[in-house]
């Protein structure tokens, strides 16, 4: 297996992957291809579609506006388990920002988004689909082989309760406005177990107008649950999630190299 390709055009595919067995494109990811990135017969790219690990294909037009991918080589195989295992769960934002959030998410690492419903959320119908769109573009760019899932939204009452019921020992990590003066790396260096071992984690990011007091209260009551502050500035919300995602993916995540 070689090393990891940075320079080479990336696609996800729904398909299975095997050797010489020719991918046909859909309408989009040809035009995409043919009149976009003005690619010709011959012209090698990877593919990847989160089962069978990172493949080095060559592109091959029929006529001028489909074309098929033939795979020739295997470059990277699919990690069992994957290798981040962060969920990021969110207010929901308006349409811009919140595709520049679920962009951001996945390349700091987050497995799965799920959109959270708070007392002050502004937002109430996220576009699921095309937040899926954004996060598989952006698995494109950064390298990834697995796209994270994006789960249907619930309210902040019930994914605490349905938390407490059983969610395999996942901790949430939930940015607390309210906890100012405190340092945020010490706080998330405590969570680690006997033998330096570390949780699943979930990171809980709320809305532009933050949580309500009650909000805060459930939140700081729960045994699974653990505030961190970002600092004196007030953040926008898809601002937090990339300062958040970068503290907990240096301290616990993979960034530490372990």
């Amino acid at each position: 297996m070689s090393h990891y390709d940075f320079k080479s055009q990336r696609l996800w595919v729904e398909q299975d992957i095997a050797e010489k067995i020719a991918i046909p494109c859909d309408r989009a990811q040809s035009n995409y291809l043919l009149n976009v990135l003005r690619m010709d017969e011959g012209d090698e790219m990877l593919i990847f579609n989160g089962r069978d690990g990172e493949w080095k294909v060559e592109v091959r037009p029929l006529g001028r506006k489909k074309c098929v991918l033939v795979p020739i080589e295997q470059l990277r195989s699919q990690p069992v388990p994957n290798a981040s295992d962060l969920h990021y769960l969110f207010a929901p934002l308006k349409s811009a920002r919140i595709d520049y959030m679920a962009q951001k998410a996945v390349e700091m690492g987050a497995s799965q988004l799920r959109p959270v419903f708070t007392q002050h959320t502004q937002e109430r119908r996220p576009k699921l689909d095309k937040m899926r769109s954004n996060v598989i573009e952006a698995a494109e760019q950064c390298g990834i082989l697995a796209i994270p899932d994006v789960t249907e939204p619930v309210t902040l009452s019930k994914l605490l309760e349905s938390w407490e019921d059983g969610e395999d020992g996942r901790h949430i990590i939930f940015c607390d406005e309210g906890e100012l003066g405190k340092n945020p790396l010490a706080i998330l260096d405590s969570l680690r177990g006997e033998g330096q071992s570390v949780p699943p984690l979930a990171l809980l990011i709320g809305p532009e107008g933050g949580f309500s007091e009650p909000e805060r209260e459930q939140l700081r009551a729960a045994t699974f649950v653990t505030p961190i502050p970002l600092g004196p500035r007030i953040l926008r919300a898809d601002t937090a999630a990339v300062a958040a995602m970068a503290i907990v993916q240096a301290v616990l995540g993979d960034w530490t190299g372990e």
